[in-house]
């Protein structure tokens, strides 16, 4: 038998056992939140072992590396991350990582929509070490953890929820394309950050209106746009060519 203090029982006689550890992801692009994030960490769980990303990008390779991890800590304002669509993306495809919102923007609605789109828990960056690590041991025994507000707060709204369900049908790399999309990019300036052809990213752009059910650039950003934090400052797309 082996006690939750790490020791195993045999013929009598308690033996000391390694106890887990918990592999966190962090993903936030400001380094300094980033240090006092893992410093306490290690703090509430010295034998966590802790991944970092500093945008969309680089944390869905560190989501590919670590198939394994138990926990990500995910900010919403990263570069790439579009408000909760990045959430919503990784709840989609990798629904075995759970994923807890540390955010500045500590709004209850935020929350709320957090939760609504999968989060197992909003962490306010305002929150001190201590709390940090009540959240921490909460979500990795199962359990959901927010602040009292955010719960008291209205459930997102039935078209967020809609255009959550149509993001999720994208695949990584057309969900990669909308991002850039939505950031104003050209489809020659997609083609060109992802190292393929022109007619590619047109062909993907065929796709990801079907999905969306839109008929054009623009309603497939603002289909998107309603998981901004902030939907209505999402700005519509320059038109091609």
């Amino acid at each position: 038998m082996v006690t939750a203090a790490g020791l195993r029982y045999l013929g009598g006689a308690a033996i000391a056992m390694p106890l887990p550890m918990p592999t966190i992801l962090v993903a936030d692009d400001h380094p300094l939140f980033r240090e006092a994030l893992r410093n306490a960490v290690a703090r509430a769980l010295p034998n966590a072992q802790l991944r970092e990303a500093d945008s969309v990008d680089a944390l869905y390779a560190l989501v590919e590396r670590e198939p394994d991890a138990d926990l990500l800590l995910l900010d919403l304002n990263m570069p790439g991350a579009h408000g909760f669509s990045a959430l919503v993306h990784l709840r989609a495809h990798v629904p075995q990582l759970p994923v807890m919102v540390v955010s500045a923007r500590e709004e209850p609605a935020v929350m709320r929509r957090a939760l609504d789109h999968g989060a197992v828990g909003f962490l306010p960056k305002s929150a001190d070490a201590t709390t940090l690590g009540e959240a921490i041991d909460t979500v990795l025994a199962g359990d959901r953890w927010a602040p009292a507000a955010a719960l008291k707060a209205p459930a997102a709204a039935a078209d967020e929820h809609d255009a959550a369900q149509r993001v999720r049908e994208l695949t990584p790399q057309q969900f990669r394309v909308l991002q850039m999309l939505g950031d104003g990019l050209l489809n020659k300036q997609i083609a060109y950050e992802l190292g393929v052809s022109e007619a590619t990213i047109k062909a993907h752009m065929t796709a990801i209106l079907r999905k969306l059910g839109a008929n054009n650039r623009t309603q497939a950003v603002l289909i998107a746009g309603k998981l901004a934090i902030d939907p209505e400052a999402v700005m519509p797309p320059p038109e091609e060519d």
